[in-house]
């Protein structure tokens, strides 16, 4: 991966963009690796992109920058990828709670990570240093950043694709088979 978040591979001729949204710990970055290798190209991970802007994890902007900036930061690297760049994209979970970026993503192929609660406590561990899930519940936390967001991510959504108990390999064909299908 370029320090942009970028596959080094660059596809023969523009892909319109496929754009991953869900949860943390839906699988954005996994199967989205695994869908842009599978159409042959490029990925762009926007957190990654923020990381290589700001020059530093996204958990350090949180903690000393606070979430205002790097939501501020996240939404002119949601701006920039999704204005210049095709293949395959994956946005930070909190992403699509930006209006401008809403309104960018409308008409657009736009799939839906969906993974049920007790999946993304597995995945995401409630233990581990996720900067919106810090505090004394985490679990508490989740259930509350799902109630917020799953309406959102569904009204997005040009193609939803469960994942709980699935191979990303396997959500990556699943995908590219649509994709193809288009």
């Amino acid at each position: 991966m370029t320090a942009d978040g970028r596959t080094p591979a660059e596809p023969a001729t523009p892909f319109p963009p496929v754009i991953l949204i869900g949860p943390p710990g839906a699988g954005k970055t996994t199967v989205g690796s695994a869908l842009a290798a599978r159409l042959q190209v490029a990925f762009t991970d926007t957190d990654s992109v923020v990381e290589a802007v700001a020059g530093k994890p996204v958990a350090d902007i949180f903690i000393t920058d606070g979430e205002p900036e790097f939501r501020r930061l996240e939404r002119e690297a949601v701006a920039t990828t999704l204005d210049g760049r095709d293949g395959v994209i994956g946005l930070g979970g909190g992403a699509v709670m930006d209006a401008a970026t809403r309104t960018r993503l409308a008409g657009r192929r736009v799939v839906y990570l969906e993974t049920g609660f007790s999946e993304l406590a597995k995945r995401v561990g409630l233990d581990r240093a996720r900067p919106l899930l810090i505090g004394t519940n985490p679990r508490a936390q989740l259930k509350a950043l799902l109630a917020e967001r799953l309406p959102v991510y569904d009204s997005l959504a040009w193609l939803t694709v469960g994942t709980d108990g699935r191979d990303p390999d396997e959500i990556a064909a699943e995908i590219a088979a649509v994709v193809a299908s288009q």
